[in-house]
């Protein structure tokens, strides 16, 4: 039986682990690979036990983007009916926080689905652009929209237009990523991160994932109004009153998504 594209497992309570696993072409993309991380991304969002995921690649890459045996002879047409969009955003629209790992490339798909995370945790190997541009393509999953929101335009420019890489440290500087960390520690704190995660009150933590991710497309004053009533909304959360007790008292608090 073939091996599955993507491993999913349990390192921890209220935590998912998902790996793409096919380093033989590191982790490239196609379409069964795309499927099943779009599959394994929807179950996870519906799974109350899942607080927050990690996702990272098998081998030295985390992703190195398209397939691009996929696309040699394909028409517009074909491109069309796959509806890849579609399932990117399977893995957007994941309501648990998402903490990506990443070592070695992290190319065009893999850029754009480092950028779908909400924390991302490199090692000094990583690698990052938007190639595309160099075989006569534009990015398809989103980095002309996510890229200049992460780095700002004239840098987003500069990847874009010239299909050129970013080094760990630089994308580091740029805001790309949240921590640079030694290749043999990423998957590690990635999940440290995660952990940590699982254990606050998921209510909370899934209304200040929204409320950031809706900033990127709203007004300044249409962002306050949705954070002022999200903020109302918590004092319904049984978690709310945990929180504060348990700092009150000086003892652990004890949340459980109530």
């Amino acid at each position: 039986m073939a091996e599955s594209m993507v491993i999913a497992s349990r390192p921890a309570e209220g935590v998912a682990m998902v790996t793409l696993n096919r380093p033989q072409r590191r982790n490239a993309l196609n379409m069964e690979l795309r499927a099943a991380l779009a599959e394994t991304f929807r179950g996870l969002s519906a799974d109350n036990a899942v607080r927050a995921i990690v996702i990272s690649g098998e081998g030295a890459s985390f992703c190195a983007g398209a397939d691009l045996n996929e696309y040699v002879d394909a028409s517009t047409i074909e491109v069309a009916k796959r509806e890849i969009h579609r399932l990117w955003r399977v893995i957007a629209d994941c309501p648990k926080p998402v903490i990506a790992a990443v070592k070695g490339y992290a190319l065009g798909g893999g850029c754009e689905l480092a950028l779908q995370a909400d924390i991302v945790v490199a090692g000094r190997s990583a690698v990052f652009g938007q190639p595309e541009v160099k075989i006569g393509l534009i990015p398809g999953g989103g980095a002309t929209q996510r890229l200049p929101r992460a780095i700002g335009k004239a840098a987003a420019m500069r990847l874009l237009l010239t299909g050129e890489t970013l080094p760990a440290e630089e994308a580091l500087a740029l805001g790309l990523i949240s921590r640079l960390v030694d290749d043999a520690e990423v998957d590690a704190v990635a999940l440290d991160y995660a952990v940590r995660i699982a254990a606050l009150p998921p209510v909370a933590v899934r209304q200040i994932k929204e409320l950031v991710l809706s900033s990127m497309n709203t007004s300044l004053d249409a962002g306050l109004l949705l954070e002022a009533k999200a903020f109302q909304i918590m004092f319904a959360t049984e978690d709310k009153s945990e929180g504060i007790k348990a700092f009150l008292g000086k003892r652990p608090p004890r949340f459980t998504g109530s």
